[in-house]
């Protein structure tokens, strides 16, 4: 069932999360040994990150470096055929354009399209390690909206060799994400709302947002959102602070402020169990808040660790 027909059919709100696969090598049974538990809180769909290849360095005995591109997290659409398959639950992919050429993307989408796979998340994706800027792959998608108009063509039938006959659309709904402390690389709030519109023009059909610690930055995002003629549904994006590092590193990767009642509270922890259980608490604050809102759905990113999701899913829903 795709996205946009979930969130008609409910009037209560939902609860959503993001999981990564599995580090190569490992098995897929670590990811639902965490999803089990949350099962418990009827999730209509859960996304499933994709990531790109990473460059990594060996050293070999004459001494000089050897260069090596390896994809440390594939499986992507492995474990989302799984979560359909165990769950009976809706897996969402993500979909990059870095890492990615657009014969890639158009072959993923298939094998998606023939899992009966009806959602994607369309993303640009991050800069590879050890680079300073994103750059596309080589006749790849450049950006999201890129991506976005991509997987529009094979909603229509259209794909990249024109030779083909009997080509069949596909049907699939389209998530973006959503900023409300801007991109990184925006220069404003209000160019980056403009872009996201021309995403949702070219026909994504909702929109899930970065994650934030202040809610009143969700909300004025939305209003901005919607003052500029966003009508898609937009779907908050929540992860509970678990070690006193990520007041560094968080604002910094996400590009968010993390709030001074927060990060004070952070500070007086002697440990980060006492970090994790201050997360836990900021983030049924901030659920029940937006609960109160009227928003759709609370999307939290687990980072494929479940229990304190479990904690605040207990405590909100």
């Amino acid at each position: 069932m795709k996205i946009t027909d979930i969130l008609k059919q409910e009037k209560e709100c939902q609860f959503t999360f993001e999981i990564l696969p599995p580090l190569k090598g490992q098995k897929a049974q670590e990811i639902f040994d965490n999803i089990d538990p949350l099962m418990e809180f009827k999730p209509p769909f859960i996304d499933v990150t994709y990531h790109r290849e990473e460059t990594v360095y060996k050293r070999l005995d004459n001494g000089l470096l050897q260069e090596k591109i390896v994809r440390k997290r594939p499986g992507t659409v492995g474990i989302c055929a799984a979560i359909m398959h165990r769950y009976d639950t809706e897996a969402v992919p993500h979909v990059l354009c870095g890492g990615f050429t657009k014969e890639d993307t158009e072959n993923v989408l298939i094998d998606l399209n023939f899992l009966g796979i009806e959602n994607v998340v369309a993303l640009r994706g991050d800069h590879r390690k050890g680079e300073s800027y994103f750059t596309p792959q080589p006749e790849g998608n450049a950006f999201a909206i890129d991506l976005v108009h991509q997987i529009q063509d094979l909603n229509k039938g259209i794909y990249l060799d024109e030779d083909l006959l009997n080509h069949t659309p596909t049907d699939f709904c389209v998530g973006v994400a959503g900023y409300p402390e801007k991109h990184s690389e925006a220069p404003s709030l209000n160019i980056d709302i403009e872009h996201l519109k021309a995403k949702v023009d070219a026909g994504a059909d909702y929109i899930v947002t970065q994650l934030f610690f202040d809610n009143q930055k969700f909300f004025n995002f939305v209003d901005k959102c919607r003052e500029a003629g966003i009508t898609v549904p937009i779907i908050p994006g929540l992860k509970p602070l678990v070690t006193k590092r990520q007041l560094s590193i968080l604002p910094q990767i996400f590009h968010v402020d993390i709030p001074d009642t927060l990060a004070i509270e952070v500070l007086k922890c002697k440990d980060n169990a006492a970090v994790r259980q201050v997360g836990i608490d900021w983030c049924i604050a901030q659920s029940k808040e937006l609960l109160a809102a009227g928003v759709p759905v609370l999307h939290y990113y687990s980072m494929g660790k479940s229990r304190n999701i479990y904690e605040i899913a207990s405590a909100v829903f």
